[in-house]
C-alpha cells in the first residue's frame, strides 16, 4: 500500500508540475465556460417564461457543458505540452491562442444569452460585433 501511495503522489506531483504554469489559462477558460453555462440557464428560463411554457433544468445539457469543459482543459494541457516540450524553439504560444479562442467563443455565447435575457439592443449589437471580429481574426490566420 505504501508503494501505491508513493506512485500516486508522484503522479499527482508530476501532473501539478505540468499544469502549474498554465493555471491562469485553465482558470480563465473554466470561468468563461461557467459564466456562459449560468447565463444559458437563465436565458432558457426567460424564453420559456415569455412563451408561457413550463421550464425545468435538463441534466443532459449540463453534462454537455461538463464534457465541453473537460475537452477544453485537456486541449489546453495538450497545446501547452506542444509549446513547451515538442516545438519549444518556435515560441508559438498555442495554449494562449487556443484559450483566447475558447474565451472569445464563450464571450460571444454570453452576449447572445444577455441579449435573450434582457432584450437590450446593446447586447445584440455587441454579439454581432464579436462575431464579426472573431470571423476577421480567424480569416487573417
Amino acid at each position: 500500500m505504501d508503494t501505491l501511495f508513493k506512485y500516486g503522489s508522484g503522479l499527482c506531483s508530476a501532473t501539478a508540475a505540468i499544469i502549474c504554469p498554465i493555471a491562469p489559462l485553465i482558470i480563465c477558460a473554466t470561468l468563461f465556460i461557467f459564466i456562459d453555462f449560468v447565463t444559458g440557464i437563465i436565458a432558457s428560463r426567460a424564453v420559456a417564461r415569455r412563451e408561457g411554457r413550463q421550464w425545468w433544468f435538463e441534466s443532459h445539457r449540463a453534462w454537455r457543458t461538463v464534457l465541453k469543459l473537460g475537452f477544453v482543459l485537456i486541449a489546453i494541457v495538450m497545446t501547452w505540452v506542444i509549446d513547451s516540450e515538442v516545438i519549444a524553439f518556435m515560441h508559438l504560444n498555442l495554449a494562449h491562442i487556443f484559450t483566447g479562442f475558447v474565451c472569445g467563443v464563450e464571450l460571444w455565447s454570453f452576449l447572445e444569452n444577455a441579449a435573450t435575457i434582457s432584450r437590450a439592443p446593446i447586447f445584440e449589437w455587441l454579439g454581432r460585433w464579436v462575431k464579426r471580429r472573431i470571423g476577421e481574426e480567424v480569416s487573417d490566420e
